[in-house]
């Protein structure tokens, strides 16, 4: 699961027309004084108050911040799952109205289809959008993924990380400008969730697609992104958009460079502030 072995791939096959595919002026997301909140006959809570953030195209975000901050439920706005109660979301100057097949969903929990092959669940985005290369897209991730020979294994056959190497090459697929994806590796061991940052890396600079990330973990923001967006405890809005100028490409070895640490810091000392807000004003 490699970029070179995608390239290789790409030679002749549908995934150099993926490359093509994910042009530069895809994936512009805009949220403007967004609000979410979420209430019945017992009372109403506001998940997200007054966040207004520009995703430009290719651009790779992670959201980071404390328990129940409302990342989640931002994401599911970026995702059409979520109407805001106030505010609009638009993608490429469209406003989003309910999920579409323009933005690709990752979750921590794989949520393949238990009762249908590896294969059968990459296949089904690209049939459903009425691909006619449906079966030869589906080959094309299962290599990108390093996953041929597993072809007609169910999810229940695989390892944790191979299930999300299934579930990115599945969001893929369809070709979206965008890649929503919520805590994929959380439920993986350490090993194995520092080798699927560097996979995803790979498969993100081939592709170019815009890539929302929501993360507890402060290493991994920085390992991965282009920006951190910074969540303040419940009602979640931004309070910090950091830049991240750790050069690309980044290896885990990058981790004790002075501007990884630096930054790293700059994220842990926001977010402390913060928790100890919260916990504050839950104990008067």
């Amino acid at each position: 699961m490699t970029t070179s072995m995608a390239k290789q791939d790409a030679e002749g096959s549908s995934l150099n027309g993926a490359s093509k595919r994910s042009s530069s002026d895809r994936g512009l997301i805009e949220i403007d004084d967004v609000k979410v909140v979420y209430g019945d006959k017992t009372g109403s809570h506001t998940a997200v108050d007054s966040t207004t953030i520009t995703i430009k195209p290719r651009e790779f975000v992670c959201l980071l911040g404390p328990s129940g901050c409302g990342k989640s439920t931002l994401l599911s706005a970026i995702a059409g799952f979520v109407e805001p109660s106030d505010g609009t979301v638009k993608l490429d100057g469209e406003l989003i109205d309910g999920p579409g097949p323009d933005r690709g969903m990752v979750f921590q929990q794989y949520s393949l289809l238990p009762w249908k092959t590896i294969y059968q669940n990459i296949e089904m985005g690209p049939r459903l959008a009425n691909d006619i290369e449906a079966s030869k897209t589906a080959n094309s991730f299962l290599e990108m993924v390093g996953l041929s020979k597993y072809r007609d294994h169910y999810p229940v056959q695989l390892s944790g990380g191979m299930q999300q190497r299934v579930g990115i090459a599945r969001a893929l697929a369809t070709y979206p400008s965008v890649m929503l994806m919520d805590e994929p590796f959380g439920a993986l061991d350490a090993q194995t969730r520092l080798v699927m940052q560097e996979n995803l890396l790979s498969i993100w600079n081939e592709f170019g697609t815009t890539v929302v990330f929501v993360t507890h973990d402060v290493d991994e923001a920085v390992f991965l992104s282009d920006r951190i967006l910074v969540m303040s405890a419940s009602p979640g809005r931004i309070i910090a958009d950091l830049k991240n100028d750790v050069p690309r490409p980044r290896l885990q070895s990058m981790s004790t460079r002075e501007d990884f640490t630096k930054l790293k810091l700059k994220c842990l000392e926001v977010i402390r502030a913060e928790s100890m807000r919260a916990f504050e004003m839950q104990n008067t």
